[in-house]
Order: C-alpha cells, then sequence, then structure tokens
C-alpha cells in the first residue's frame, strides 16, 4: 500500500521528429523540461530529484545523465538517477518515479525521456540483448521477434495483413490531431499501407514505428503538493510490472504473458472488472500494426483472436466505447528511451482533458502501456480522483 497518492502536475514533449539536427541532446531535453516546469508553475529550485533515462547505448554516451541530468534537467547538487530498461525506459522511469512519491521519499519528482540516435548510430547494440547461439541468428534486433510474433498470430487466428493495415489507418490519422506526434497521415489508407515496401514478413514499412528523436517530461507530486500546483491534477491508481527472459514457445511469442499477468495486477489493484467499460483510453505500447490487434487481446479488451473484430466494431476507435491510441500511439511517433514514457504523459493528457483535436470526452480513467525486449510490459493506470489510501 503506498505511503502516499501520486499525481501526474506538469507535462513537457518536444515535436518528434526523425532528426533533430538543431539542436543538442541537452537543448532538446531542455525543451522538454521547460515545457513541464512551465505547465506545473514550477522553477528549477523547485525540484526535489530527477530521473532520467534513454537507451542509453544508442547514442554512445557513457554515463549521459552526468551531462543530461545536470545541463538540461534541474539536477545540480540534487539526486539524479538514470533508469535504462530498453524499450520499457519510459514507463520504468514512470513506475520508479511514482515509488519515489509514494513512498515519501520526495514530495516531487522530474521524470525525464530522451532519445536522439543520430549523434552516434550505435543501434547494433541491441543484439546482445539475444542469447547468442539460440536466439541471435534468427531474432536479434527488433523487428524479427515482431515478424514472428506476427506470423504466429495470423497462423493461429486468420489474421490478415488488411485487418493489421487498419492499425496503421486509425493511429496515422490520430496522429494527425496531436501536434507533438512523428507522422501525420491524415489521409493514409489500406491500400497504400499494403503497398508499401516488406521490411520482415508479414511487416511492410508502414506497419511499423518510425525511428523517432525528442524528449518527453513529466513532474510527479504528493498529494499536498499536487493540490498546491493544480486543481486538475491525473493520479495513479496503480502500477504494474512483468518481465520474462526469452522467447521459448510459439504460446509466449504470441500471446504476450507479461501483458496479461501486469494488466491484471493493474486491474486488480485499481478495481477495475471490465477494461472496455471501466478504462476510457488507452495509450498502449503497439511497435507495429499486428501487435496493437494481439496485445488488446492480452490486455483483456477482447478474446483471443478479435482484436481485428474490436477495431472493426469500432470499440477502439477515436469515437468507440475505448479508443486506443488516440495521440497516435508508437506507430506514429517512437524516441525509444522516452515512448513509454509518452504514453503515461498521452494518458495523464486524457485525464486532466487537456487533448484538444486528440481528447476523448470525459475521460475518467487512462490505460498506459510500456513494452520492451525480453518481452517487458509495464502497465500504468490513472485517474481523475486520488486513490483511497488506507
Amino acid at each position: 500500500m503506498p505511503k502516499n497518492n501520486v499525481a501526474v502536475v506538469g507535462i513537457g514533449q518536444t515535436k518528434f521528429r526523425s532528426k533533430r539536427r538543431d539542436v543538442n541532446i541537452p537543448e532538446m531535453i531542455y525543451e522538454a523540461v521547460k515545457m513541464a516546469l512551465d505547465d506545473a508553475q514550477m522553477e528549477p529550485k523547485d525540484v526535489d530529484a530527477i530521473l532520467i533515462g534513454n537507451m542509453d547505448h544508442f547514442e554512445g554516451i557513457n554515463f549521459s545523465e552526468m551531462w543530461c541530468g545536470i545541463d538540461a534537467a534541474p539536477g545540480y547538487l540534487k539526486p539524479v538517477v538514470k533508469v535504462a530498461t530498453g524499450g520499457t525506459t519510459g514507463s520504468s522511469l514512470a513506475i520508479c518515479g511514482y515509488y519515489s512519491i509514494a513512498s515519501g521519499l520526495y514530495k516531487n519528482i522530474l521524470v525525464v525521456g530522451w532519445e536522439k540516435l543520430n549523434e552516434g548510430g550505435a543501434t547494433t547494440g541491441i543484439i546482445t540483448a539475444f542469447d547468442p547461439v539460440w536466439e541471435r541468428p534468427s531474432l536479434a534486433g527488433a523487428l524479427g521477434p515482431l515478424a514472428l510474433m506476427a506470423n504466429i498470430y495470423a497462423d493461429r487466428y486468420g489474421i490478415t495483413p488488411e485487418q493489421a493495415a487498419k492499425v496503421t489507418v486509425k493511429n496515422r490519422r490520430n496522429a494527425a490531431n496531436n501536434p507533438f506526434a512523428h507522422l501525420q497521415m491524415p489521409n493514409i489508407t489500406i491500400d497504400y499501407v499494403m503497398s508499401s515496401q516488406m521490411i520482415s514478413y508479414p511487416l511492410r514499412l508502414h506497419d511499423c514505428c518510425p525511428q523517432s528523436e525528442g524528449a518527453c517530461a513529466v513532474i510527479y507530486a504528493n498529494e499536498k503538493e499536487a493540490k498546491r500546483i493544480t486543481d486538475n491534477p491525473a493520479w495513479f491508481k496503480s502500477v504494474a510490472t512483468a518481465h520474462y527472459y526469452t522467447f521459448g514457445t510459439d504460446d509466449i511469442m504470441y500471446d504476450l504473458p507479461t501483458a496479461t499477468i501486469a494488466s491484471r495486477e493493474a486491474y486488480k489493484k485499481a478495481g477495475i472488472k471490465d477494461p472496455v467499460k471501466d478504462l476510457d483510453v488507452a495509450e498502449i505500447y503497439e511497435p507495429t500494426s499486428w501487435a496493437e490487434l494481439s496485445w488488446t487481446e492480452a490486455l483483456g479488451f477482447a478474446e483471443r483472436g478479435q482484436g481485428g473484430k474490436l477495431l472493426d466494431d469500432g470499440i477502439t476507435q477515436m469515437s468507440g466505447e475505448l479508443p486506443v491510441n488516440p495521440s497516435g500511439g508508437v506507430l506514429s511517433t517512437n524516441p525509444i528511451g522516452a515512448t513509454a514514457l509518452v504514453r503515461v504523459a498521452e494518458a495523464a493528457i486524457q485525464v486532466m482533458g487537456r487533448g484538444e483535436k486528440r481528447q476523448v470526452p470525459d475521460v475518467e480513467t487512462a490505460l498506459a502501456m510500456g513494452f520492451g525486449g525480453s518481452l517487458w510490459t509495464e502497465i500504468l493506470i490513472l485517474g481523475k480522483d486520488p486513490y483511497p489510501l488506507r
């Protein structure tokens, strides 16, 4: 049981692009940090501590937190901690921030995720996440495992490329309403997605997320601080995480049990019995179009093999019962170390009613999902009201 309630009170995001050659890394991070501080009406001196992270071996910079956590974020003579867990870095940052406040360690904390891949180009480092004998020849990198998962999913349930393409169309059109999103394609069509270049069967170019650069900053506060800062915070109702190292069987490859385990734990803590009815919006980590279909099932939004029907029935559309990725999702924006933190920021924006053109009406409860290598899944649920501490 947490000692303190925790709320999001400030949010900042850069405009995400394929390359930010106009700024160096600290300058880019500072854009998001300044927005978050201004949003919370705070000065750098008001921040108790900093959590910062990225996919740290991609830029090839050692001790990046020593540079970015002081020059870009107000970390001088303050606690600065780096978190790096691969694709889940952003959600791990978010969960670490939650516990830092819930435990009573700090009254507020600044959480920052970022990525700027053109600085180093060391993405080949990801292959070392896999067993060198059994997994690396076919699963090294990101697309190999995701393509294998899509193939197993398609074979088991008869999922078609057309159904997957509908996810891309939905999310890229949603992104056109998000001023921070990288790929904004309001006129994209199913035929356009299905005619794009084959990358790793069955994944085509527009079935896949982009490589984005940018930063996201979120300020957390305890209940006393939050009520002093704003009359419209987004409160954490629950957080959960589940990890599985190896890929192993095809059940693990398709079913993503970590998403099922983590979401069930988060639902139980938050009192959610039927996620489609009890959640108002979901920001999930879908690196491919196929992943959104299968992972909505793993999260309990639909029965196995029914993710496509969920979309066809309009439930996950912006006007549906449970809109999924109104921001455009990972398919539209993927600044790796910040990607999952963006999910948390966007969930908070929805709860706070500040989504402008991408706002879902009357949001009370929102889910954010992080995903990373070795099938790591993290779930955070935010809502309008503080958690009832006992």
